[in-house]
């Protein structure tokens, strides 16, 4: 008997759990087989989309066409339970020119291999194009009734702490267990007297929350405690019921303006920092006196020190007494100069790595969200419409 293999797949775990898809497929496949005399030598089966390559067991699947000289035929039910988007078409284009590979789509009645018809080559890339299409259509329209939704008050996304979302009503009602600790974390840090760490600390010891403390200042910030949420970069006005006063979180948002200023010395002081006592090694401090005379002095951090008072002006004296009879050669000043613009360069870099490296995960996020709706809205609108899975 000749060996083929099947494969079987559904876009989610709610298609899944339904019990009928993956099994009839199988029952479908198998049928198939023994009317051709093939001997179903591997079965591989994926609950995910077909949207987006890289699905584990099409992946295996592929591996064994490319090294298994002795299984040439694929056994599925239709063209979108196999891809959904051009890189795997591609993918098979190639095993089925390169290996000799057979697709078999038992539902469409066609056999897709290098010694097809063109007019069955064409049929097939129109499948494979209607189905991308498919996918694509599904995304705007998912797209579009969020956006319809957001222009109606309602937010189309997961509540954020302090709410949730009503299955039932589609709406998002104000979350009572969770509401009044939200109430008491703007009210504690409104006052002023809490950092985030401190503000942290005492939600946990008087309210029991435990939040990481970045999240905090996420809270703080989000105005949909005010009743306002932001959907694609729109601010819109939303019909669920505010937590928070306006002038609790205006209150809120000094707080935390205050908080992330730039730290500035009250003194600027020539030399703070720069030297270190010859006594016992610990850091010379600055300090001005009588409001216009900056002195020197040691620091005492291991006690008592012997090293005297020395006016601002003096200690400049002295270093400039060092400084005029140092000369740099001007090939070492070329040197240090090269070396400081090398290092700039290489901060560069670095630092364009790193903006690559977090766009590449942003983008992996936003596709990983967008199948995630794309898959939940997929089996609810195959469920209402009656079509098959």
């Amino acid at each position: 008997m000749t060996n083929a293999i099947a494969y079987a797949r559904v876009s989610s775990r709610e298609q899944e759990r339904e019990g009928y898809s993956i099994p009839a497929q199988r029952k479908l496949l198998s049928g198939y087989a023994r009317s051709k005399g093939f001997s179903t030598k591997r079965e591989f089966i994926d609950i995910e989309s077909a949207n987006n390559p890289g699905r584990k067991e099409f992946t295996r699947m592929l591996r064994l066409l490319e090294t298994d000289d002795t299984c040439r035929i694929v056994l599925v039910e239709k063209t979108d339970r196999l891809y959904r988007n051009r890189a795997d078409a591609l993918a098979f284009e190639a095993l089925i020119e390169q290996r000799g590979v057979e697709i078999h789509l038992v539902k469409e009645g066609r056999v897709i291999s290098k010694e097809s018809r063109s007019q069955d080559k064409f049929m097939h890339d129109i499948h494979v194009a209607v189905a991308k299409h498919y996918v694509e259509n599904l995304k705007e329209e998912v797209k579009k009734g969020m956006r319809e939704k957001a222009e109606e008050g309602i937010y189309p996304g997961r509540a954020p702490i302090g709410y949730r979302n009503n299955p039932a009503t589609r709406a998002i009602d104000v979350d009572p267990e969770r509401a009044p600790m939200m109430k008491r974390i703007f009210e504690l840090y409104a006052t002023g007297e809490h950092s985030l760490i401190t503000l942290r600390k005492t939600v946990f010891h008087e309210l029991g929350l435990r939040l990481a403390r970045s999240y905090f200042e996420t809270i703080l910030k989000n105005r949909f405690y005010l009743g306002y949420f932001i959907w694609q970069g729109i601010e819109y006005k939303g019909n669920h019921q505010p937590l928070i006063p306006a002038h609790v979180f205006d209150q809120v948002q000094n707080v935390l303006a205050g908080r992330n200023k730039s730290k500035h010395r009250k003194h600027a002081f020539a030399f703070s920092g720069l030297l270190k006592c010859a006594h016992d090694g610990c850091t010379v401090t600055a300090e001005r006196q009588k409001s216009k005379y900056v002195y020197y002095r040691c620091s005492y951090g291991r006690g008592k020190c012997s090293l005297p008072y020395m006016r601002e002006q003096e200690v400049s004296d002295r270093m400039g007494e060092v400084l005029k009879d140092i000369y740099v050669p001007e090939a070492v000043a070329e040197t240090i100069v090269a070396s400081l613009n090398s290092d700039r360069a290489r901060a560069e870099s670095e630092r364009q790595k790193l903006i690559e490296g977090s766009q590449q995960r942003l983008a992996a996020l936003r596709t990983r969200m967008d199948q995630m709706y794309e898959d939940k809205l997929d089996g609810r609108l195959m469920m209402s419409s009656g079509r098959e899975r």
